[in-house]
């Protein structure tokens, strides 16, 4: 019996400790990520901030930028509800309509997520 006990208590801290992972930041949920996938020029200024060839100006860019890799390799394991359907909308819409686009940014995402954990 309290063999059983005790693989239940391991069972529960195991899901717990699952379960209790942090989420990002919810500062910036409130982002129009549709007005900003329609605008060419907000778009690309995203685009290029997240892929770092131009400079992320707004504080959400800058917050975004740091989460995107790992959000879109882990499928948003950390992600708040709302940032889950921003990057499903984004997501679509780059495959859709610039699917050469969004192959370059899932691949400069990877990489940058492999330096950033490469010494740890």
């Amino acid at each position: 019996m309290a063999r059983l006990i005790g693989v239940y208590l391991v069972i529960i801290f195991g899901l717990m400790c699952i379960y209790a992972e942090e989420l990002y930041s919810d500062k910036y949920d409130d982002i129009d990520v549709i007005s900003i996938l329609k605008n060419d020029r907000l778009r690309n200024q995203h685009r290029k901030c997240y892929l770092g060839v131009a400079p992320c100006t707004t504080a959400d860019m800058r917050f975004y930028k740091d989460i995107l890799g790992e959000a879109i390799v882990t499928q948003c394991r950390k992600c708040t509800e709302k940032q889950k359907q921003n990057l499903e909308i984004m997501t679509e819409w780059y495959i859709t309509n610039k699917p050469d686009e969004w192959n370059k940014f899932v691949a400069k995402m990877i990489e940058n997520l492999r330096e950033k954990n490469k010494g740890q």
